[in-house]
């Protein structure tokens, strides 16, 4: 049986956004083929993802010096110790995010900020950092109003690329995704879009 984290990040469901709609039907066809596997829902839009701020750092520095932390560090230091212990014990990472401003929407970072965490997700070696996840798999799906995945504009595209090297740090050997792409820029082929990139979901789902 595997653990598996499904990650959305959008603060809309599947009537209103491309890429929940396609990642339900990605988690639908997985649950089919993998029964026995215990799947997470982690809405990044509901879960308390601290950000890497000032009480962070003295929390971090306290824990150090042997300090008691205040309430609110405490609270804070400890959320991010929950969110990375449970990244590291999943085997299969599934992220589902929109294309924002050429990246995706900030709950994600600062979520990928909370389980990067050295000597857990990765450790620093004399030759240089090593990922410590060599037996995860991670899928993306991102839906983005134009063309992106190849083209003109494949270079300003940063939120899938940003995932697929943090897993690569990461040590996690295996990283597909899917662009459901352009229903912006080509409205009238809009409905057709959606369905191929469901039904590839669906297709891929069933070998992740």
């Amino acid at each position: 049986m595997s653990k598996v984290l499904y990650i959305t990040a959008h603060p809309h469901d599947e009537t209103a956004s491309y890429s929940i709609m396609v990642g339900k039907a990605f988690i639908e066809s997985y649950k089919k083929s993998n029964p026995q596997d215990e799947v997470i829902h982690l809405d990044l839009y509901k879960e308390d993802i601290p950000q890497i701020d000032a009480d962070i750092f003295s929390g971090w520095g306290k824990l150090q010096s042997g300090d008691e932390l205040s309430a609110e560090e405490q609270r804070k230091v400890h959320r991010l110790g929950e969110l990375s212990d449970q990244f590291i014990s999943a085997d299969k990472y599934i992220f589902v995010t929109p294309m924002w401003n050429f990246s995706f929407p900030p709950v994600m970072k600062a979520y990928i900020d909370s389980v990067a965490v050295a000597g857990k997700a990765f450790r620093y070696t004399a030759e240089g950092p090593v990922g410590l996840l060599t037996d995860k798999k991670a899928f993306h799906i991102q839906a983005c109003g134009g063309i992106y995945s190849e083209g003109p504009a494949a270079g300003m595209e940063m939120g899938n690329r940003y995932l697929k090297n943090v897993m690569q740090f990461f040590g996690v050997p295996s990283f597909d995704s899917i662009f459901v792409e352009g229903h912006a820029a080509m409205p009238d082929k809009a409905e057709e879009i959606k369905e191929k990139a469901i039904a590839r979901a669906e297709d891929a789902a069933q070998s992740f």
